[in-house]
């Protein structure tokens, strides 16, 4: 059989994932990697989720733990999120909220919506390689987007006509971007809404690493500033999509949409088709540990993040030679550096790899269009400061000798 004949078009467009591939190194003992920006294991909260899962499994909730549930999500742990969105500006209900398996299937879900083929999203250059392949599923244009620009919107929509759409939404993720570590000043976020507005065109704002501020006072969300304009979330643009992946732990595979309620409600169709509801333990779980633990645990969290991301930065400021430069994120996850222009960021991990067994991102992977070869991503959150210290130096030595 042939399976290219049986194939959608759109196949073509879904390609492996850079980092999940490198996520693979980190069973060879010997690599020191800041690829995967994922959390410290050590870090989990083990016994909360011990005796969570314990609680769902005893008495009249064990049924309900291990049965089929409305697509919606469970009830306790929508209220608790719909407090927590109250809490950073953004006043909803329970109808508001989505709970989806990950910020991932929010993505997938939002593109599957909105994406008609030859569309064009707008989004940050360099993106989130997850939602790039999230998108690319269903055939968009990509255009770049630079809040605060001068660039009108006769001209975005002038390059969607000529890719054979229209600009449908924004993407962009506010507070400690990946792969960037950046965060949207408020001014920049007026500017997309003020974008979104005159485009009349959705935003999609990724807020996987709202929790991990370090440095700073919060900014508020895309979603709560649309709220003040509008008057009310039923007459906003924009999706909101949260995840306990960065705070609880990625492996529940728990995120959630906040949104209009017509949106919300479009949404649950999609879920219905795709997986019925998430996992109904895992949610229930989840709503015992986020109620009971969540703000002291993000606490330790921020601590332990932060030494790490200080101590990150100063050994690259001690270890990286002349014409490299990184970001100084206030929160998050990540460090983008930026090589010589005359460097390859794929070919120097290839070196990286069999001569120093240091591993990271190389920054092409976060370009829509496959540009900006002299960029790489470090994480810091799962390094100790002794592989912190012995990484950089390794990977300072080999950029100088470039």
């Amino acid at each position: 059989m042939q399976w290219e004949d049986v194939l959608a078009s759109r196949s073509s467009r879904m390609k492996g994932s850079e980092i999940r591939e490198l996520l693979k190194l980190l069973d060879q003992p010997d690599i020191i990697s800041f690829a995967g920006g994922i959390p410290d294991p050590t870090m989990f909260p083990v016994e909360n989720f011990r005796d969570a899962f314990a609680s769902a499994l005893t008495g009249t909730q064990s049924g309900a733990a291990l049965q089929y549930s409305v697509s919606e999500g469970y009830l306790p742990l929508r209220q608790w999120i719909a407090g927590e969105m109250g809490r950073i500006g953004v006043p909803c209900d329970v109808d508001n909220i989505l709970i989806t398996s990950g910020s991932q299937q929010a993505l997938d879900y939002l593109g599957k919506l909105m994406i008609s083929p030859k569309d064009t999203v707008l989004l940050g250059w360099p993106t989130y390689l997850g939602a790039l392949g999230a998108f690319n599923a269903y055939e968009p244009a990509y255009d770049r987007l630079v809040p605060g620009s001068n660039r009108s919107a006769a001209d975005y929509h002038e390059k969607a006509s000529e890719a054979g759409g229209r600009v449908k939404f924004a993407y962009l993720s506010v507070d400690f971007a990946n792969p960037t570590g950046e965060t949207l000043d408020l001014r920049a976020r007026e500017a997309t809404l003020d974008l979104a507005e005159e485009l009349d065109i959705a935003i999609v704002e990724d807020a996987a690493y709202q929790a991990l501020r370090y440095d700073g006072e919060p900014i508020p969300p895309i979603l709560a500033l649309d709220i003040e304009r509008s008057g009310s979330i039923e007459k906003t643009r924009t999706f909101y999509c949260g995840s306990f992946s960065k705070t609880l732990s990625p492996g529940l595979r728990v995120g959630w949409v906040c949104a209009a309620k017509e949106m919300i409600s479009r949404l649950v169709l999609m879920k219905q088709a795709a997986d019925l509801h998430t996992s109904s333990i895992t949610q229930i779980a989840t709503e015992k540990v986020a109620r009971a633990h969540f703000d002291e645990h993000v606490a330790q969290l921020r601590k332990t993040y932060k030494a790490r991301r200080d101590h990150m930065l100063a050994a690259l400021a001690r270890e990286m030679p002349k014409g490299v430069t990184w970001t100084h994120p206030e929160g998050g996850m990540f460090i983008w550096v930026t090589l010589p222009p005359h460097m390859d960021g794929a070919e120097l991990l290839v070196q990286s790899l069999e001569t120093e067994r240091v591993a990271f991102v190389p920054g092409r992977a976060f370009y829509a269009d496959g540009s900006n070869s002299n960029n790489l991503r470090l994480s810091f959150s799962n390094s100790g400061e002794k592989a912190i210290d012995e990484g950089i130096a390794r990977l300072g030595r080999l950029i100088r000798e470039g």
